[in-house]
């Protein structure tokens, strides 16, 4: 009788045991899952954050809310979530800025962009656009580049911040079209589109989600993109290859990261999700119709993707000679 109580002990504690893992993935999550933006509200990786948080609850069962903590071009929002408890509650909507253009800007960064962080995945990639404020009258790239040299010095940019794809892209201009311009940086797309339609600056560049509502709009007039192939959002805009600034490509993109050490159950769970949530219908017609490309990648691969880029912008902040103001 002992004997068999014992034996039944076993299985019982064995069945718990084995079963704890199970009964995790099954648990995550039970609360609200937080998604931290590194930029102000109204900019394309906002959007994009929240037509993202929107699906994403529908398919966890709990509210996925995004919080904005903007500056230094995604860096404080890459601390907050570098520091946080490592339990999937708290995820970043990482960017090409934070992971691969910021560490070689800044000298003194609080995180790794690779060690800090678990990958989940590649949310899109989209390029940016060239705008101006319609009162300037430009209509091309050469017509701009023409302004910007009767004013030296006098001609700003504005961008979502130091670091951002688009004070590299004003950068990489500057040294292409060999103009003297002046850049301005401002927390987030949406503050920088602002200020080009007060002409507080002469041209910019942004991301075509953030950018292409005021350029259809007239508020901001569209120039060309940056990508090596027109937009589908945009297809009557040349590239800037196109327009005769030779070698120039910058795409941006997205993605989500979870602090390093959260449980690999977690981490699954939250892929899954992200993966489901991009290639829903919903989710990617909105993307597609801002000239956003999906992803939804592995986490292996969007981990070697980042570490890619990583390395490839070393070389494009080097050679662009940019600084951060």
């Amino acid at each position: 009788m002992i004997t068999t109580r014992l034996t039944y002990a076993l299985v019982f504690l064995a069945s718990v045991l084995l079963g704890a893992p199970l009964a995790h993935a099954q648990q995550f999550p039970t609360k609200p899952v937080r998604i931290v933006v590194g930029f102000a509200a109204g900019g394309s990786t906002d959007k994009l954050a929240r037509i993202l948080a929107l699906r994403m609850s529908e398919l966890l069962g709990q509210s996925v809310v995004v919080e904005n903590r903007p500056g230094a071009a995604g860096n404080i929002a890459a601390e907050v979530v570098s520091t946080a408890p490592a339990d999937g509650y708290t995820i970043f909507m990482a960017t090409l800025s934070s992971q691969a253009i910021n560490p070689h800007l800044y000298s003194k960064l609080r995180f790794d962009p690779l060690k800090s962080f678990e990958p989940i995945t590649l949310v899109a990639k989209y390029p940016l656009l060239l705008v101006v404020p319609p009162q300037l009258q430009l209509n091309s790239v050469q017509e701009l580049i023409a302004y910007a040299k009767r004013n030296p010095g006098k001609t700003f940019y504005a961008s979502s911040g130091s670091g951002s794809p688009s004070h590299l892209a004003g950068e990489i201009f500057k040294a292409a079209t060999a103009t003297d311009v002046q850049h301005i940086p401002y927390k987030g797309g949406g503050p920088a589109m602002l200020a080009l339609m007060a002409n507080e600056a002469q041209f910019g560049f942004e991301t075509i989600p953030s950018a292409i509502g005021h350029a259809r709009g007239g508020k901001l007039k569209g120039l060309a993109v940056t990508s090596e192939r027109r937009s589908t959002a945009a297809p009557e805009l040349s590239t800037m290859q196109e327009a005769g600034v030779k070698g120039f490509a910058v795409t941006s993109w997205a993605g989500l990261l979870a602090p390093a050490g959260t449980p690999k159950e977690a981490l699954a769970r939250l892929t899954q999700v992200t993966q489901e949530a991009i290639n829903s219908p919903a989710v990617k017609t909105a993307l597609e119709s801002d000239g956003a490309e999906p992803g939804g990648n592995s986490s292996a691969e969007f981990a070697r993707f980042m570490a890619d880029e990583l390395k490839a912008w070393g070389e494009v902040v080097r050679t662009s000679g940019a600084k951060v103001d």
